[in-house]
């Protein structure tokens, strides 16, 4: 993060900044309540760092999210900069960016498979699941915990739910990775159209043979009248698919590490799995699987703190920043599985918490418990510097976690 009294933070992905954001984050707080940004392809933003001014701006209906202003807004800023680049399959119509009514309708017709009773149904699956895949992780040299346990378990899930054939997986990691990158719009774009081509494939066929998996009851859904539209419809099976792994993955590669970092937390959940749900909540916070959330723009001028930000500007919300601010968490860098971590920002707050935080929640806990349980020797097969972060804006995760299995 680079700054000089005249010109705008500098966000840098590089290697320094994804592995430990939160040097960072922490001088931003202390500098001011808002900082404007240049993120990597050129777009400007500003970022919320404060604990208690994120949660505010998270239910602040000032701060919109509009799918077609977003993009509006993007246009504009590269238009000044002599560039132009097509953005249509980039920022679809679905709930996440969307404000009341459209949000409110939106979510009503998704919602019923992620209530906190249907998900608990899942849990011999994900259990199955788990076990198959530990099964399967060699122990007689380094296994990746991310590729092999962090980014199946989840996949495998939300295809399942959605009845989304698994053949695909490596592109939908491909796909995922560069949309939330926030690197150049022109392979954004790409791999944008590149997946919505593949579901709007996957939709047509589950109009013409629907069977009895999420996304045929979404392509059928009918609420006194009220469906989906093509292009909602389309942008919603993307959201799921997206959102139903993406989170999951971070929450147990980042939470498995940060355990192996702190090995008197990793025997203390051990010896007491009671521990379990407390943990991940705590982990969710540690190690914040969004780094910041998706844009939002102001519709009026907007103070937040000691800043007034102009109308008409993107916005990013720092919940790892928030999740680490000292001001509401005692002592935030240390990891302590037995603190109440209540208040937490890693899956929202408002109209827009994750929507599949109950199925996060069941995953994270049946990974990382059944992972101790089953292999409680297991360490780390290289140092921490060594390990190579996702070069994204959005989420903080590993490219790969190289361990030791060990029973």
């Amino acid at each position: 993060m680079n700054a000089t009294p005249t010109e705008p933070l500098s966000l840098v992905i590089d290697p320094d900044y994804l592995r430990d954001p939160h040097t960072v984050h922490a001088r931003l707080r202390t500098a001011g309540s808002a900082h404007p940004l240049l993120l990597p392809n050129g777009t400007r933003a500003w970022v919320v760092t404060r604990y208690g001014d994120v949660r505010a701006a998270l239910t602040d209906p000032r701060l919109a999210k509009d799918a077609v202003r977003v993009r509006e807004i993007i246009a504009r800023q590269l238009a000044e900069t002599g560039q132009r680049v097509q953005m249509s399959h980039i920022y679809p119509r679905h709930m996440l960016n969307g404000d009341p009514p459209d949000h409110s309708r939106l979510r009503r017709l998704v919602a019923k498979p992620f209530t906190q009773r249907r998900i608990q149904q899942l849990r011999p699956r994900v259990l199955e699941i788990t076990e198959d895949l530990l099964d399967a992780m060699p122990t007689d040299r380094p296994a990746d915990l991310i590729g092999s346990f962090a980014f199946q378990l989840p996949i495998t899930v939300i295809c399942e739910l959605m009845g989304v054939p698994l053949e695909r997986q490596a592109d939908f990691r491909r796909w995922t990775g560069t949309l939330l990158s926030g690197g150049q719009l022109a392979a954004v774009e790409k791999a944008a159209r590149e997946l919505n081509g593949y579901m709007a494939e996957l939709i047509a066929a589950k109009r013409a043979r629907p069977a009895g998996d999420l996304l045929s009851s979404l392509v059928h859904v009918d609420e006194d009248g009220d469906r989906l539209t093509e292009e909602e419809l389309l942008g919603t099976a993307v959201l799921l698919l997206i959102a139903g792994h993406e989170t999951t993955v971070n929450l147990i590669g980042n939470g498995v590490l940060a355990l192996l970092c702190a090995p008197d937390q990793w025997e203390l959940l051990r010896g007491d799995m009671a521990l379990l749900p407390r943990a991940v909540e705590e982990l969710l916070r540690y190690g914040s699987p969004v780094r910041l959330a998706t844009y939002r723009y102001t519709t009026e001028p907007v103070r937040i703190g000691d800043t007034v930000i102009p109308e008409g500007e993107l916005v990013l919300l720092g919940l790892g920043s928030a999740n680490r601010d000292p001001d509401q968490f005692d002592e935030p860098r240390l990891l302590d599985v037995s603190r109440s971590a209540g208040g937490h920002l890693a899956l929202g707050h408002g109209i827009h918490y994750c929507l599949g935080a109950p199925l996060a929640r069941l995953e994270g806990e049946v990974a990382i418990g059944r992972l101790i349980e089953r292999f409680p020797r297991t360490r780390l097969a290289v140092s921490p510097e060594q390990l190579r972060w996702r070069e994204s804006v959005i989420m903080q995760g590993m490219e790969e976690l190289p361990v030791y299995l060990g029973r």
